[in-house]
């Protein structure tokens, strides 16, 4: 039990686990009063070297007093952490806020001496690094802005440590003592390591539990059939390199189907690395006990009966999680589907699936069970008996995901070498923020293809522990598009895109060549082609007489074409085709397309199995059955001999990792959707070779616009600001608001329009009318009094009294386009740009787009032109084209503001007319409240459960 302290109370929200370089996790938590023994405990474990090196002196022991000082802690001059594993020290860090003569001292002060012990067992874990960016970050919540360390020369371990960090920092040799001082700000260098660090150790946490050495299977019956029984036989029959234990208490026997059996893990004399756990929820932390005791790594925890069952489940669910992270083990699950790698020297089946995926290079992660197992389904049918396109690297169901998510996953296939195509099925987004941010790096690198349940539900799904976004699904998806992921709305979808990307090139732009024997398919294509916004040429009719070299010809000449990106070839049988017609089809078409390799190629076949099949043992991964595919006796794909149309020497289906596989769609809609997303990707990937820059302005006022906010919030939080102080604090921007000025009776209003200078507009600000012309709450143009007051007539008697419609005048903006300008900071997404046109219209389609802060320069021209009416600002039918340059500097500006100032949570501008030269800000509403904690900037930190 953790006990107050002597000035501060225990801070519980230091605690935080983390995944070290290993791949294994530790708890990072304060030391206090309660750790004495703890803390001799780990001291006599520590060699005399690195005792040594730590005070300066033979040091073999601590005394009494060096316990009560190492222990007694005030939490704000004087700070301890720990790091443990399972609930002992495995090392320690401790800062003392000191002066500038290096006395003891408390605030104002702002900087501490600070100084680290690491067990010898448990250093090159990282374990110092992940302390180093915790006590950083204590210490900046507690006012301290610089650490001072002292190591001797010959201690090269932590020397790296301080100055690998990527602070800004200073060196110095004095006394024979290396002395270090670096400032504690986050630099853009040591946010960069801090995620290289994260990246690493997450990767390696996840290969733990994808690449074990041996697996036990907790809760393996005698009866074939029951959970854990069907994963061990699984496990066999994919043929898994390593030891495999079943484990189950109630067996006597020394063997299962000649897998050794026993009855606890702990009787397993060898190391065992990866865990599965079937045994019912109720005994599953007792199993943990023993793994975490016996040195295994991960678990795969298939048992159900958590948080998906309610709430005393989902208790039990954060006491699992809490007790895995306690022994240093990552857990998959509660209620997982299970884990697969089907690398030849690993052949992992530690799942619930009966058969072993086909070999391939796309990773699969589904959080539901049911959807891995319809993903796998459909790769296997598709991957075999269908394209011929690839199979699977490894395969992740998560199922409640409590602890190893989606993010994770990204971070071990971002350089995983086996994996060239990510899938993702995800209900739900732990931490968005994270999640964008892994999906950005990882689509510069490999396409990332996502698919999205419970989009409508307005609720994660149980089971899934989330923070709540206010943002629609619309937006998300498009934040999820800005950040390089292919969004599609089915899996059927999800396994076309995937098969697409993951044996053919990217296409150069959206021109695409059709070619094949049936004039109507060939136009369905077309069609298709030009819904899904890309640009085809006039589809080639090869007419149903086409044979084999018609095909290859035609193939070649399109592909060859400079004016052509991509080539669907259409396909339909002829009237008692063969077999061997259809091999001698495959063929062709293979061998054109392997001699343009920088293009892709998609085939639309129509009933057409006989195609489907030759395709794939034209060059499929897949064991192919002896005369399967071309009714050769030997099973072997035929070469293609363009002269002669005919069937020449037999060669492997076996190909190379290299190989150009094509893949086969049963419908034209489905082909070209998968081919306009590899476009929209292509594109993402070119502009985010660019990705332009958040620019400076000389105008921008940050500190007096910092010195306002802090000001106006000392009034209370979540404030909506008043007219002058918004106007205020978007000038320190450079953003001008038109003045309005309040008209409570036509004298005010006559009093106003004589201040502001005629033609003036006058319009209601009630809420039910704020916004909405069209239902006639304004009059513009107004040239005197006289039309003033008839105006003001007029509102009255139409509307109500002015006390209900709160009118205003304003003067005249030049005329333009109307549009709006909105940022906002979600909880769980982070701060968003949104554009639009103004009015109800586009309200109604939702036509809006958006973008994530900071906003660069490139984000602001694609985000004017995103949305479906952009060509109202271009010039459409004649009319004048708008200033999009100054409104697109408009929204840097805003993006400016949220980004430099946490605490504007809310701007609105609307609305804004764009004229030919210059925009005008109407009506403008900011919102402020105390910045919201920022979890992406922190110490790295595994989610709370």
């Amino acid at each position: 039990m953790q006990t107050p302290s002597d000035r501060h109370e225990y801070p519980a929200h230091w605690e935080a686990d983390v995944v070290l370089r290993d791949g294994g996790t530790a708890r990072v938590r304060p030391i206090t009063v309660d750790d004495a023994e703890r803390l001799v405990s780990f001291y006599e474990q520590v060699s005399d070297e690195s005792k040594y090196y730590r005070f300066f002196a033979p040091y073999p022991r601590l005394s009494a007093k060096d316990v009560h000082r190492f222990t007694h802690h005030d939490f704000v001059d004087r700070v301890g952490l720990a790091a443990t594993v399972g609930g002992e020290f495995i090392a320690t860090v401790r800062y003392d806020r000191i002066d500038a003569r290096g006395l003891p001292a408390s605030a104002p002060a702002d900087e501490a001496e600070v100084a680290f012990l690491v067990q010898d067992a448990h250093q090159g874990r990282g374990v110092a690094s992940a302390l180093l960016e915790h006590v950083a970050a204590v210490a900046r919540e507690r006012g301290i802005r610089r650490f001072a360390a002292e190591v001797l020369p010959a201690n090269n371990k932590m020397i790296k440590v301080f100055t690998d960090a990527g602070y800004t920092q200073k060196r110095s040799f004095e006394d024979g003592v290396v002395r270090l001082e670096f400032d504690l700000e986050p630099t853009d260098r040591s946010l960069a390591v801090q995620r290289a660090r994260e990246q690493r150790a997450e990767a390696r946490s996840v290969k733990r539990l994808l690449a074990p050495g041996s697996v036990a299977v907790i809760g393996a019956g005698r009866t074939p059939g029951g959970v854990g029984r069907s994963v061990l036989d699984n496990l066999r029959g994919a043929g898994f390199t390593g030891p495999l234990y079943a484990v189950n208490k109630a067996l006597e026997e020394k063997e299962l189907d000649g897998v050794p059996a026993h009855r606890s893990i702990r009787d397993i004399e060898e190391p065992v690395d990866l865990a599965v756990v079937a045994v019912p929820a109720e005994q599953v932390l007792a199993a943990v006990t023993e793994c975490g005791e016996h040195g295994v790594q991960g678990l795969v925890v298939v048992s159900a009966g958590y948080a998906e069952s309610g709430a005393e489940g989902r208790e039990r669910q954060r006491e699992l999680v809490r007790h895995a992270r306690t022994y240093g083990m990552r857990i998959i699950g509660p209620n997982a589907f299970g884990v697969i790698n089907t690398a030849p020297d690993v052949r992992l089946n530690a799942s619930l699936a009966p058969e072993m995926p086909r070999p391939g290079r796309i990773g699969l992660f589904a959080q539901s069970g049911a959807i891995g197992i319809a993903l796998l389904s459909r790769l296997h049918r598709r991957g075999g008996g269908v394209t011929g396109v690839t199979g699977v690297s490894t395969f992740i169901s998560s199922g409640n995901r409590a602890d190893v998510s989606g993010n994770d996953v990204l971070q071990y296939w971002f350089d995983d070498p086996d994996t060239d195509v990510a899938l993702m099925y995800l209900e739900s987004i732990g931490n968005p923020r994270k999640f964008t941010r892994l999906a950005r790096r990882t689509a510069a690198a490999k396409p990332l293809v996502v698919v999205q349940g419970a989009r409508h539900g307005g609720a994660a799904p149980q089971g899934h522990a989330v923070r709540a976004t206010r943002l629609p699904h619309a937006t998300v998806s498009a934040l999820l598009r800005q950040a390089g992921v292919i969004r599609v709305d089915t899996i059927t979808e999800l396994v076309d895109a995937g098969l697409l990307l993951a044996r053919q090139p990217l296409p150069r732009g959206p021109r695409v060549a059709i070619v094949g024997n049936s004039e109507s398919l060939g136009l369905l294509t077309y069609d298709a082609c030009l819904a899904e916004g890309l640009r085809p040429l006039p589809p080639k009719d090869l007419t149903t007489a086409a044979s084999a070299a018609d095909f290859h010809r035609a193939l070649s000449e399109a592909l060859a074409d400079d004016g052509c990106d991509a080539v669907v070839v259409t396909a339909i049988p002829a009237v008692g085709e063969t077999s061997t017609a259809d091999a001698a089809l495959a063929e062709a078409l293979r061998s054109s397309a392997a001699a343009a390799p920088a293009k892709p190629v998609l085939v639309v076949h129509v009933e057409l199995g006989g195609l489907a099949e030759a395709l794939s043992a034209a060059a499929s991964t897949a064991p192919q059955a002896a005369g399967a595919a071309t009714g050769a006796t030997s099973g072997a794909a035929q070469r293609f001999h363009p002269a002669d149309g005919a069937p020449a020497a037999e060669v492997s289906a076996d190909p190379s990792p290299d190989s150009r596989l094509i893949p086969a769609y049963p419908a034209a809609e489905r082909a070209v959707r998968a081919l306009a997303e590899a476009v929209k990707y292509a594109q993402w990937r070119l502009d985010a070779g660019e990705p332009g820059k958040v620019p400076e302005y000389e105008d921008i006022d940050e500190k007096g616009a910092a010195e306002l906010i802090d000001g106006l919030l000392t009034r209370g939080e979540g404030l909506t600001l008043g007219g002058e102080d918004t106007c205020a604090l978007l000038g320190r921007y450079g953003i001008d608001v038109h003045r309005a000025l309040p008209a409570p009776t036509p004298d005010d209003a006559a009093a106003a329009a004589r201040v502001i200078g005629y033609p003036v507009a006058l319009k209601t600000t009630a809420p039910h009318l704020r916004h909405r012309a069209d239902l006639g709450g304004v009059r513009l143009d107004l040239a005197d009094e006289e039309q003033l007051r008839r105006a003001y007539a007029e509102l009255t008697e139409l509307f109500g009294t002015p006390t209900v419609l709160r009118p205003v005048v304003q003067g005249m903006a030049p005329r333009g386009v109307d549009t709006v300008v909105r940022a906002v900071i979600d909880p769980a997404a982070g701060a968003v740009l949104s554009f639009g046109l103004a009015g109800a219209a586009s309200e109604l389609l939702g036509d809006t787009a958006h973008r994530l802060i900071p906003v660069t320069d490139r984000d602001a021209t694609s985000l004017v032109r995103s949305i479906r009416t952009a060509p109202l600002l271009f010039g459409w039918r004649g009319s004048a084209p708008v200033d999009t340059a100054a409104l697109e500097q408009l929204m840097l500006r805003v993006s400016r503001l949220v980004d430099d100032h946490p605490e504007v949570v809310a701007v609105s501008l609307e609305p804004v007319v764009v004229a030919p030269t210059g925009v005008s800000v109407l009506g403008a509403t900011v919102r402020l409240a105390r910045a919201p904690i920022r979890d992406d900037l922190g110490p790295r930190t595994l989610p709370v459960v």
